[in-house]
């Protein structure tokens, strides 16, 4: 089956370009031009990926319908910014959950490159949901049993941090604030502060070092940690 991307974007133009263009390259695209049209399609189509234009019509823009996506699902997403300056934008994009990031105007060819990258990292995992298992390359983190394996060996590690891991695991290259991670983790009632966050991460790094290349728990700065998988 062909791979089927999900353009939203207000620009026709460019729909028909990248519609056209990926077509040839042997994707299935459909397209809308607006974020509510956008979301409607994400249901009912169900794309492998998201190109996704910050600025859109009808009261929703792309940081909207970034969020309601990432409520319902975590296919990939990548994010279009017409702004040179784009910093701001790349940082509230990752923080709200896309994986990669884009500025218009852009190379045919380099959004094909990504869009590759993002959806081979996204393939890479393998969750298994019946006991609540995630596997990567040389790590086993099981949520039922309380269990960390590092290389095939049990690794002994406090509730807390394995919390931590299985969550940003299970949400692997999403970027996730420290009070996000406080919210999450150890519930909206928990009294203490951010730096906890901080202090079971530089504890999970000491365990997780040197385990493998193709995964990382990686700090962005201004905004906070993520599991990523590297290319």
């Amino acid at each position: 089956m062909a791979t089927k991307l999900l353009v939203i974007d207000d620009d026709a133009n460019i729909c028909d370009l990248l519609k056209i263009y990926f077509e040839n390259e042997g994707y299935e695209v459909k397209t809308a031009g607006d974020g509510i049209e956008g979301i409607s399609y994400f249901k009912m189509y169900e794309p492998d990926l998201v190109l996704l234009d910050i600025m859109l019509p009808k009261n929703k823009d792309g940081w909207q319908v970034c969020r309601e996506i990432r409520e319902i699902s975590s296919k990939p997403i990548i994010m279009i910014s017409a702004h040179k300056g784009e910093t701001v934008d790349k940082i509230l994009g990752l923080e709200l959950g896309a994986d990669d990031f884009m500025t218009k105007p852009f190379d045919m060819k380099e959004l094909a490159s990504r869009i590759k990258a993002v959806l081979r990292r996204y393939s890479a995992h393998d969750i298994q949901n019946d006991d609540e298992t995630i596997k990567f390359e040389n790590i086993e983190i099981s949520r039922s049993k309380y269990e960390l394996k590092l290389k095939g060996k049990t690794v002994d590690i406090p509730p807390k941090e394995l919390d931590l891991l299985y969550f940003l695991a299970s949400n692997f290259n999403r970027v996730f604030t420290r009070d996000q991670l406080l919210d999450k983790v150890w519930g909206f009632d928990y009294l203490g502060d951010s730096r906890t966050v901080d202090v079971h991460v530089k504890r999970l790094r000491e365990k997780l070092e040197g385990v493998s290349d193709k995964w990382t728990l990686k700090t962005v700065w201004g905004v906070g940690y993520k599991f990523e998988l590297i290319q």
